[in-house]
């Protein structure tokens, strides 16, 4: 499994809703789990910053990182990106082949 990092950032009317967050953010997850349920989640965080949440977790290949982004799109993210992340001590030793 490859591990990826979801960043999103609400839509204006979404972020106003924060009362609900609890809810959406359940309801989410739940499609998430239904829709890819190889994902397995590591961490979420809510961020103060460009972006509104961080979440990271493990997908089988980059199709399913891109369902999940795409769920949190017509869940009302006005932005939503995920990145492929590489285990430092990995990173490592790829530098060590250069």
């Amino acid at each position: 499994m490859q591990t990826y990092i979801l960043l999103t950032k609400l839509s204006t009317e979404s972020g106003a809703l924060v009362k609900d967050r609890a809810k959406a953010g359940r309801s989410w997850l739940d499609q998430v789990k239904a829709k890819c349920p190889k994902v397995k989640f590591v961490s979420h965080y809510a961020l103060l910053g460009d972006y509104d949440f961080l979440d990271i977790y493990e997908a089988p290949d980059e199709e399913t990182a891109a369902k999940v982004s795409l769920i949190s799109l017509s869940n009302g993210a006005y932005q939503s990106k995920s990145l492929m992340a590489i285990p430092y001590k990995k990173f490592l030793k790829l530098v060590e082949e250069i």
